[in-house]
């Protein structure tokens, strides 16, 4: 029996672009999704039509011009909303609307000011609607993971009777944790008629930074569509990161044995492209792309790495499109490396010379940060200078 496959819902460009900071005009939204589709998303959540002018132009430029991915409108569980959507997503090759109403008491009540049973007319009018003009049609109930568990089993099932063929369960406010998720799952796979006939999905914010632990925690309880964004950019904390899933799902395939079709050396560069639209990257630390994710500073590290790099990387830096892992030199950093690097410029020392060098490399790491490449020329030149007494 073959391996069962992951979808990969990209919404960079929606959940992503909420986020303050991230937004994008129509263009660079194009661009955007166009190295998405080089990445192999098979979903790609272009915009919220309704929600502006140029949201719409976003919407219906990306369903004409690209035709790898589904392209995806969201929309609430209101006419307005699914017709704009429908009208976007004429051009596409491939068309989901993504209905999303809120389940949970606290919404119903204070948000949208409705009852339960109207709630679950509202959910089933819009995706009787909503498959007049979409190939599929995708429904959410919002704030799923606070939303009473015979509720949420209830309109789920009005969506699925309507006609919804993908059921996404969000955690919108980043409240659940791995197992509590999971449970959510097969809860609804236990006790919702024709769940065998719809794809379960999951959405993962990550206010207590477990969003793709929660993520993975759904794919072991039946969801076979992981909702995320490039370099987890979203509302508030962020959403579930994408290239975390991916390289989480390569490197131990063991655990999570699935197939998917994305093309993992496309993650650093479609990460690298979103960066420069926003103009603000990952953070240095950030688990894949950042720019320490391969980087190595302390030198027994060091050491390691150049014995053999699976000494401290468990995903070789070019898997995931990395030009290489980058040797930091600082005053962690100890002889091995700092000889590997003179010998890459050139400078291979005998020990005695690499002794002099090192001392004379420690006290300045002690003053700098970093130490480049033009600095170890320098302590080269006056390698035959005395060295500075360290200070105890």
């Amino acid at each position: 029996m073959g391996q069962e496959r992951i979808q990969f819902f990209d919404t960079t460009l929606r959940d992503g672009e909420q986020s303050p900071g991230c937004s994008m005009h129509t263009a660079e939204k194009l661009r955007m999704a166009r190295q998405l589709e080089t990445l192999g998303v098979d979903v790609l959540e272009a915009g919220f039509a309704v929600a502006s002018e140029g949201d719409f132009d976003a919407v219906q430029l990306i369903a004409t011009e690209v035709r790898g991915p589904q392209i995806a409108s969201l929309a609430r569980a209101k006419r307005e909303d699914i017709e704009t959507a429908a009208r976007a997503l004429e051009d596409a090759g491939r068309s989901r609307i993504h209905i999303f109403l809120a389940s949970s008491d606290i919404h119903l009540q204070y948000k949208l000011k409705i009852t339960r049973e109207q709630a679950l007319e509202q959910a089933d009018a819009s995706v009787r609607l909503a498959c007049q003009y979409v190939h599929t049609v995708e429904f959410s109930p919002e704030d799923s993971t606070r939303t009473d568990p015979d509720f949420l089993c209830k309109i789920v099932s009005v969506a699925v009777e309507a006609g919804a063929t993908i059921i996404n369960l969000p955690d919108t406010v980043g409240y659940t944790i791995p197992q509590e998720y999971a449970a959510l799952f097969r809860l609804l796979r236990q006790r919702v008629p024709g769940m065998e006939k719809v794809t379960l999905s999951c959405h993962c914010h990550n206010d207590l930074g477990l969003a793709v632990a929660n993520t993975l925690a759904a794919i072991e309880a039946g969801a076979r569509q992981v909702e995320c964004t490039i370099n987890g950019i979203g509302e508030r904390a962020g959403n579930a990161a994408l290239e975390e899933i991916a390289a989480a799902m390569h490197v131990r395939n063991d655990k999570l044995p699935y197939t998917h079709g994305l093309v993992l050396d496309q993650l650093f560069p479609t990460s690298q492209l979103l960066s420069q639209i926003i103009s603000y990257g990952p953070s240095p630390n950030k688990a894949i792309v950042g720019s320490n994710a391969f980087a190595h500073e302390a030198g027994i590290h060091q050491h390691g790495m150049l014995s053999n790099p699976l000494c401290y990387e468990i995903i070789t830096p070019a898997a995931v499109g990395v030009p290489n892992n980058r040797m930091v030199l600082g005053k962690h950093s100890g002889r091995h490396a700092l000889a590997h690097r003179l010998s890459e410029l050139g400078h291979p020392l005998d020990s005695e010379n690499l002794e002099i060098v090192y001392q004379r490399f420690i006290h300045l790491a002690d003053r700098k940060k970093s130490v480049y490449d033009q600095d170890l020329l320098a302590l080269l030149s006056e390698a035959s200078a005395p060295v500075p007494t360290q200070k105890p």
